[in-house]
Parts: structure tokens; sequence; C-alpha cells
């Protein structure tokens, strides 16, 4: 018999059943589609040894005047800016405050402080300086507070015990509080004034009698995550739901980033457009310097070439509106001269009109809401982004992207951690790949990518809870973060564990220089629409710069049903065929390689079938 073409399409449809997907793939990890064909992705190193405290969920890079790069990465406990090999801890302070004799000791690692309307919370981080040691401890260092007794007294934790008991000691000094720390992952909000008065749980019946919070709540309290936009070479810095920072380059990185003066207290986050150079605010404050009136559907804007004059005047360009469709603002990017403007429902377009209106604002898509703030991204002035249920694109029109993924990503993806998920762009490979939490998870573990170009879908393990692209740097940087792994840098005494690693990506073909897994699965194929048993007796491979092994894996059932039964074989850049010796009424075949150093892009297997009986 001739050698029989085992032809599988691009992509990754997992719509069908595997039966029902023959001449494609149904399954893949670390695989991407590169001119119609599946090859292992790039791999990816450290940028630092040091791991970064807290969950990373905003980043950003730029290039100041003088040619120095910098990326900005903010965490649910920190804000970092990153330079030339180092991360810098810019956390703002809210409070600095002279203290005399606030510590006591009792012979552990405890350390009791007494600060009068300290307003700290439990995991908050306080540096003391200038200090005299109390029982031989050095308490001239970073600490994260571990308890909180009361207005007026809290706790750390040394590395060392004290030699003594001391009550009020440590002479005079000062304590520098940073901004109270966020969440690491979403959550319902449940207790009292998480919904609307008297109203039913889940299942239609009213919630418990007079004073007794909700046990049941659609009232999502969501992760921290922090935005940023450059103006000129400085850095816009807002953390969710507060304040909005800026940091100067000029001041260098050893200077804290500082509240912009003038501002609203709280937004859901920034923007800054261009060329006109406006700052938005996004869910922000109807008064200003007011929390209490923050409103998340209404944004506002400063003033042209300022950063702080968010008062309209008749002589500024400084404005607000208030979007009528959806609960809340939640994503925006600059995009074909306007800025796209996404709530959880519609889909709106502000543009640059100048006076006296300065900006225009039009819905352009209904039920088309984006999921999270930084779930949406452009890409040459078209742009995509991840709904609860749907991949969209607007190119001047809202179009629903068809997607051969869809109920796999949809039917699993995390309703509660929906606003962590992250949308990266790969220029160099034509790909938005969206991270995400699957029901399972409380933190980003999963991936799916849309190759633009060629139109294409795929899944993955890889789970990055942020990207960025290539551009100032040479290749894209992401964040990967570990809740068991105990932070190294800055150097702080109690810390909890929770850090990020920050990487790059497409650098090698590894996994931080250890062997990556990658595969890919086609569904099943039959002869005679599976009327005949077939018999493979042996196959060519066919591998573009292929390195080191890759197994390929022929497997054999019976019925759809069926575990069945699989055949490995070891190929390499010098194997010319293999022997093979498989039966069944149907088969398909996986490409698996999980070796340091290998690399592979696959082509069209050829197979020596033949009919071996009818039943």
């Amino acid at each position: 018999m001739p050698l029989s073409k085992l032809n599988i399409a691009p992509g990754i449809d997992k719509q069908d059943t595997e039966y029902g997907a023959e001449g494609r793939w149904v399954d893949s990890d670390n695989v991407r589609f590169h001119y119609g064909l599946p090859q292992k992705v790039g791999g990816w190193q450290k940028l630092i040894a040091d791991t970064l405290i807290g969950v990373v969920r905003g980043i950003h890079t730029w290039t100041d005047l003088n040619g120095v790069r910098y990326t900005a990465l903010g965490t649910d406990r920190k804000f970092y800016v990153y330079s030339e090999g180092t991360a810098y801890d810019v956390t703002p302070l809210r409070l600095e405050a002279a203290l005399t004799n606030p510590f006591t000791t009792n012979g552990t690692t405890t350390v009791s402080v007494a600060h009068n309307s300290h307003g700290a919370g439990q995991g908050d981080f306080v540096t003391f300086d200038s200090f005299s040691a109390i029982d031989g401890l050095d308490m001239n260092a970073e600490f994260e507070i571990t308890t909180v007794v009361d207005a007026n007294n809290y706790k750390v934790t040394h590395t060392a015990s004290a030699s003594g008991s001391t009550s009020g000691g440590g002479g005079s000094g000062n304590a520098k509080y940073q901004i109270a720390i966020g969440t690491d992952q979403s959550s319902y909000g449940y207790g009292w004034g998480t919904h609307t008065w008297n109203s039913p749980d889940y299942t239609g019946v009213s919630d418990p009698g007079w004073n007794e919070p909700r046990k049941t709540s659609s009232v999502t309290i969501d992760a921290r995550n922090w935005s940023f936009d450059n103006f000129g070479e400085d850095l816009i810095a807002t953390v969710s739901k507060g304040k909005t920072f800026l940091w100067n380059t000029s001041n260098g990185t050893g200077v804290r980033a500082n509240a912009i003066a003038n501002t609203p207290t709280k937004s859901r986050f920034n923007l800054v457009s261009m060329p006109d150079r406006h700052v938005f605010l996004f869910g922000t404050e109807t008064v200003i310097g007011n929390s209490t009136t923050q409103d998340d559907l209404f944004l506002r804007f400063a003033s042209q070439e300022t950063t702080n004059d968010f008062v309209p005047t008749a002589t500024n360009t400084a404005g607000s509106f208030r979007i009528q469709d959806g609960s809340k603002i939640v994503s925006a990017v600059r995009s074909r001269n306007a800025v796209l403007v996404w709530t959880d429902t519609s889909l709106n377009a502000l543009q640059f009109v100048g006076a006296p209106f300065t900006f225009s604002l039009v819905q352009i898509g209904a039920n088309c809401g984006a999921v999270g703030v930084h779930s949406a991204v452009d890409v040459n002035g078209i742009a995509y982004w991840m709904s609860q249920n749907a991949f969209y694109l607007y190119d001047g029109a809202v179009k629903k992207i068809p997607c051969s993924v869809q109920d796999y990503v949809f039917e699993d993806f995390s309703i509660t951690q929906q606003p962590e998920t992250f949308a990266g762009v790969n220029s160099e490979f034509n790909e938005v790949t969206w991270f995400y939490a699957s029901n399972t998870s409380n933190q980003i573990n999963r991936s799916v990518t849309y190759n633009y170009l060629e139109k294409t879908w795929y899944t993955s393990n890889l789970a990055r809870t942020t990207w960025t692209d290539y551009g100032v740097y040479q290749r894209p940087y992401a964040t990967k973060y570990n809740t068991s792994d105990t932070p190294t840098t800055p150097t702080v005494k109690g810390v909890t564990a929770g850090a990020s690693i920050f990487y790059e990506h497409e650098e090698g073909v590894n996994d931080d220089q250890t062997a990556m897994t990658a595969f890919i699965t086609s569904g099943d194929f039959d002869i005679q629409d599976g009327q005949q048993i077939l018999s493979i007796s042996r196959g060519i491979p066919d591998f573009k710069n292929q390195v080191g092994t890759a197994t390929l894996t022929m497997g054999f059932k019976t019925y759809p049903t069926d575990t069945g039964t699989s055949i490995n074989r070891d190929v390499d850049n010098t194997t010319k065929f293999f022997d093979l010796r498989g039966r069944g009424r149907q088969t398909n075949v996986k490409i698996t390689s999980n070796t340091l150093d290998s690399d592979w892009r696959y082509g069209t297997l050829r197979l020596d079938i033949k009919p071996d009986g009818g039943r």
C-alpha cells in the first residue's frame, strides 16, 4: 500500500469530540502555530534572581529621555520599578511619624510597637530608622506588620529573639508606613452592606433576619490591580480603588512615588490620551477629594498637559462623563485616534474634538463588556478583548471572534477571578494571549492564545499574571506568582509567603534552565468511516529545526469511548522511519518533548496504513 499523508489543519479545536475532530488538533501545551505548523514555544528565564513581594497585576515598560529603560511592576503589596537588572521598591508612603521608645520585647522574636492612631492593617509594611537597639535587636529595618492589637498598638516579627524583656525602649526615631496592602485574589463580599436591603439569596429565599449578615453575595471584591501610563518620561500610577501617584524618573530609582496633589483619592485606573495628552481617571470621584463619592461609571480627565488640574473652568480643557450602560467601567485602551472604554456590558469611544467639549463619548457596542482592567489590548489599531462568555475585536465595528476552544475556556472560567485576567501581545508571532484562572484556582493558571494573522487558537497551562510585548526591550517580559515562595526583595523582616518571578520570554527553549514539557494531540482518524479495522506498520516523521528527541505516540481505539492502547517511538533529526505494528478502528497522533534544549516544528507525518478486517 502507498504511504498516506496525515494532514491536520492548524489550530486547536475543542468544540468537537475527539472522534468528530478528524483532521484537526484537539489539545496542546507550550505549542504555538507558525506558518500553519505546530512548533514548541520559545523558552524563558529569570531576569533577576530575586523574587518580588506579592502577585504582580500591573506592568508597563518605557524609556526616559536619556535612553534608560524601565519597567513598572505593581503587586497587591508593593510597587516596583525595574531598571538595568535591578528591581527597586518605590512603594508610596502614607504616613511618616516620629516615635519615642515605642518597642516592647518579651524574649522572643515578637516585638510590640506603640503608636497612637497608626492606621495600619495586618500585612502592611513599616520601616524604622534612627532607633537604638533594644535587647540586642536592631530595629532599623523594614517589617511586615503581623498583628494589629488596636488603633494604638501592633506587632512585628524580628529574625532574632530578644535577649530580654523591656517595656518601652528604642529611644527616638522615625516610622514610615507604606500605603495599605490590597488583596491577592478576588472574592465575594459577605456580611452587612454587600447587597440591597432585604434581598433574597441565590436560592430565592430571603437572607436571615434582622441584624444578621448575608451568607450569599453577588458583590465581587476585586484583587488589587495597578494601571500605569507615561506622562512624558515620568510615570503615572493608579492603584485600583485608590490614589494616583507620580514617579519622577529625574529623582532616580532611590526615591518613592508620591501622590499627585489635588487629584481624586479613589479611582479604578488611569490612561493618558495621545497625542493630546490628557490624564484620564476612570471609575473616580464625582467630588474630588471625597472618596465616598467614588462612582464606578464616572470618569474625569485633567486639563491638557497637566496631571492634577481636574476641575473644569472656562479656560482649561478638564471635564468628565458618566457612562450610562453597565455597572462599572472595566478597561480602556488607546486605539485609532480614540480611547476605547469598556464597561462590564458595553464598549464606548472617547474622541478628542477640541473646545468647548474637549472629548465626545459614543457607545459603539452593547452586550460586549470586558472582564478585567487588563483584559483588552490594541494591536495595530484593532482592539481585542475577553468578555464573560466570548472573545471580541473592534476594527471599526464590534465583531465576535469565532473561537474553536470557546466552550473549553468559558465553561471552566472562574467567575470570581475574572478581574485578574491579563491580555498580552507577542507581536513577533502575531499572538494575543489571555491568562486566566480556571474554576479550580484562585490565581491565574491557564492561558488561551489567538493568532490574529493565521486566525488560529491554542491553549496552554502557561500561567503569567502580567505580560508586556517587546519594543522597549528585545523580548517580552512577564511575571509568574507562587503562593508558597518567600519573597527576597526588598529584605523585609517577618514577610509572609507569596512571591512573583520576573521572566524574559522567547529566550532559548527551556523553562528557566530546566526542561520544558510541550505536546500536541490530534483528533481521531479512521478509514472508510470506521467500517474497516486499520493497521499501521511504519511511519516517516517530518520535523523542521529539530533539536534533541521528540516522542511520537500513536493511540489506537476500537470505539470512541475506549481507553485504548498506545505505541511510543522516539525520533530525532536522524530518524528516517520507524516501525509501529499498531491496530485499531481509529487512531490519533501525539508529539511530546520534555528534554533539556529540545526544539521542533512538526510537518506532515506519513503512515503505512492498511485495512485489516471489518470487525
